[in-house]
């Protein structure tokens, strides 16, 4: 009972999983026309894929190695270890698949030149001239490290949210007589 490296393990296996489906899903969407990192970051499909394996590693460790039990502490440091190993090893595959294929980052910087360009005008005023130019840019000298570096970053925005949410839905305390 009360065992991290389990938790750590199980983590790791469902972060694992969650990162090669997330990869997969990523070249599905890439080979059907949509180029995954055009996604808003709102409907990115990493909430419900890190929800569910969060879920399911948390439950896992509550109810086979903790006697039904979760504190909010333990449910942090699972999810930490799910969203670690999807967000790292996902960057890896994504790294790998970047440079695999080499249409990957030239269509990722003309959709969002494209995107870009199409801004309104208050658009541009609010986030400020100079900038809405520096980022259009330096948009052709976008490479693999910068896309797995944001990845990893957005994995982890993305992962703590979820985290947070379902600790406290899972967490169960024993009970105090």
């Amino acid at each position: 009972m009360n065992n991290p490296s389990v938790l750590m393990r199980i983590g790791a296996r469902y972060g694992a999983i969650a990162a090669v489906l997330s990869i997969s899903l990523m070249i599905v969407m890439f080979y059907l026309g949509r180029h995954p990192l055009m996604v808003a970051p709102f409907v990115d499909f990493r909430i419900l894929l890190y929800g569910i394996f969060i879920f399911f590693a948390l439950k896992e460790y509550r109810e086979y190695h903790q006697e039904g039990i979760l504190y909010f502490w333990q449910g942090m440091v699972g999810s930490f270890f799910v969203v670690l190993t999807a967000a790292v090893l996902g960057s890896l595959l994504l790294y790998a698949f970047g440079n695999l294929e080499m249409n990957f980052i030239p269509s990722y910087v003309s959709a969002m030149t494209e995107y870009l360009k199409g801004f309104p005008e208050e658009d541009i005023e609010r986030i400020g001239e100079e900038s809405y130019q520096r980022n259009l840019e330096s948009l052709p000298a976008t490479n693999m490290g910068q896309i797995a570096l944001m990845y990893i970053v957005q994995s982890f925005a993305i992962g703590l949210f979820v985290s947070i949410i379902l600790s406290v839905i899972l967490r169960k305390q024993p009970k105090t007589d």
